[in-house]
C-alpha cells in the first residue's frame, strides 16, 4: 500500500529537517527576515525546505514539488509533494513551540498522505484519509457529540476579523466550553490525537493546509473550507469532530 511506503519516508524527511530546525529555536541570534507578502522567514525555514527538497528529488526525480520559501518544481505531475518546513515561523521566531513541519503527498492534485512534525517535541502525526497515528500509533478524534462541550482553537483572532466573520466567530466562542489560540499546525496534531474538537483558520496557502487533509480524515474528523465545502483549492479551514462540524459550520455563517 501506498501509505506504508510513503510514512517511512516523510517520517525520515521530517527527522532530517528536525536536525536542521532544531539548533535555531529559542536562540538569541535568531534573525527575521519580512518577506515581500509580509509574513515572516529565517534561515531555519529555508535550509530546512532545501534539504527535503534535495532529499525527494534524489529519490523521487519525477515528482513535482511545491514549497513555501522555494516556489514550484513540475506542479502538474501525477505526485507533488507540498512543504511548509515551519508552520508557525511566527511562533518559532518567539519561543513558543506551538509551530511544526507539514508535509504533504498529493497524488492528481489530491492529497494522499500527510505529516504534521513537532521537532521540539519530536510528535510526528501521519495520516492516509483512513487512519492516523501519532509516533506509530493510532490515533482518533476523540467523540464530542456536544459543542457545549467542546475545545475550540484557532491561530490568530485578528485574522478571523480581517477574512471572515468577527461576529459569528464571537457565537462559536460562547457555544463551545473552552476556546485556546493554540494554532498553526499544532492546533491540528492536538485535533486528529483527541486532545481538541474544533480547529478553524479562516485564510491559508496550500502549503498551510494539504498536509492536514489526510490527517483529520484519516483521524475520523471532518475538514473542509469555512462554508463547507471541498478545502481543496480553498482558502481556509474548518476541522472539526464529526457529530459537531455542521453545527459549527452553520454558527460561523450565520448573519
Amino acid at each position: 500500500m501506498l501509505s506504508e511506503k510513503i510514512h517511512p519516508f516523510m517520517y525520515d524527511l521530517a527527522q532530517r529537517s528536525a536536525k536542521v530546525i532544531k539548533p535555531y529555536f529559542a536562540h538569541p541570534d535568531l534573525e527575521v527576515e519580512t518577506k515581500a507578502d509580509d509574513t515572516p522567514v529565517t534561515r531555519a525555514d529555508r535550509a530546512a525546505e532545501r534539504l527535503m527538497r534535495d532529499h525527494i528529488e534524489k529519490h523521487y526525480p519525477q515528482h513535482g514539488i511545491i514549497g513555501e520559501e522555494f516556489g514550484e518544481k513540475d506542479p502538474e505531475a501525477e505526485f507533488v509533494w507540498v512543504l511548509d518546513p515551519i508552520d508557525g515561523t511566527k511562533s518559532f521566531a518567539a519561543g513558543c513551540p506551538l509551530f511544526g513541519t507539514l508535509i504533504a503527498l498529493l497524488h492528481n492534485g489530491q492529497p494522499v498522505a500527510g505529516a504534521i512534525h513537532q521537532p521540539v517535541l519530536d510528535q510526528f502525526c501521519f495520516g492516509d484519509n483512513r487512519t492516523a497515528s501519532l509516533n506509530g500509533r493510532p490515533v482518533k478524534m476523540r467523540y464530542c457529540p456536544h459543542l457545549k462541550d467542546a475545545i475550540l482553537l484557532t491561530t490568530d483572532i485578528r485574522n478571523v476579523y480581517r477574512h471572515q466573520s468577527g461576529p459569528a466567530f464571537e457565537n462559536l466562542v460562547d457555544s463551545t466550553r473552552l476556546f485556546r489560540t493554540w494554532g498553526d499546525c499544532y492546533g491540528y496534531l492536538l485535533l486528529a490525537s483527541g486532545w481538541a474538537d474544533v480547529m478553524i483558520d479562516p485564510i491559508m496557502n496550500p502549503w498551510d493546509y494539504l498536509a492536514l487533509v489526510p490527517v483529520i480524515r484519516g483521524a475520523g474528523g471532518v475538514i473542509t473550507n469555512w462554508q463547507g465545502g471541498d478545502p481543496i483549492g480553498g482558502e481556509s479551514i474548518v476541522a472539526a469532530s464529526r457529530f459537531i462540524h455542521g453545527r459549527t459550520i452553520e454558527i460561523l455563517n450565520e448573519h
